[in-house]
């Protein structure tokens, strides 16, 4: 019965996340909060049966609630780090809240020259003003990817990426992000977000995404 209890609250908690999603609900400003708490709950509840002993219902209960305590406090953290970022960004960079982290979309066109790791300077402030942000919100990790479109050697191409990576990296280190919450990896061309078969899908293949994911 303990078995099949958590399995009805774990699809419960599933669909109930659903109604929150917040790309459907664009205008709630909780959506990414209340997503957070719903699947928070969820992690806690499982975490707490899963633990063992005769009062598996109340561990899990207590799990959930622990757990939708914390995915909430998370969700509603990258919402306003989110819209702090937003309001900082230039036109052509992008800030998208994933729920569980965030994603700043760089268009490597504004960052390097053609054929360049050297940053052009023009979006130095962004830059800046993302090292500000990681810095305010200190309890998370950063991954910087590089990406390129599919003009050119595959292998240089793969390169190129993660030197531009590496130099934007380097910049978020220079304004005082510690270097242990920074990594750096190129992808070349190997993961396109449109088609390469036009001057604009390629525009927008090449570019550098800054993950920010909350430590647990």
């Amino acid at each position: 019965m303990t078995r099949i209890s958590l399995l009805l609250a774990s699809a419960g908690a599933i669909a109930l996340s659903g109604c929150v999603d917040p790309n459907a609900y664009p205008d709630n400003p909780n959506a990414r909060q209340q997503q957070g708490a719903v699947l928070g709950g969820l992690v806690g509840a499982a975490a707490g049966a899963s633990s063992g002993g005769d009062n598996r219902l109340a561990k899990a209960a207590v799990g959930g609630v622990i757990g939708a305590i914390a995915g909430g406090a998370i969700g509603a953290t990258l919402d306003q780090q989110a819209a702090e970022l937003r309001a900082q960004m230039s036109p052509g960079v992008g800030v998208t809240n994933h729920g569980d982290y965030l994603v700043v979309n760089m268009p490597q066109d504004l960052l390097f020259a053609t054929d360049s790791a050297t940053l052009s300077g023009s979006l130095t402030r962004d830059l800046n003003a993302v090292a500000q942000s990681l810095l305010k919100y200190p309890n998370s990790t950063i991954q910087v990817v590089g990406h390129t479109d599919s003009t050119g050697d595959a292998a240089y191409n793969m390169d190129l990426s993660q030197r531009r990576a590496s130099a934007v990296a380097s910049v978020l280190r220079n304004n005082g992000v510690p270097s242990g919450r920074i990594s750096a990896v190129g992808r070349g061309e190997d993961q396109p977000v449109a088609t390469n078969l036009t001057p604009e899908g390629r525009a927008k293949n090449r570019r550098v995404e800054i993950f920010i994911r909350p430590n647990a």
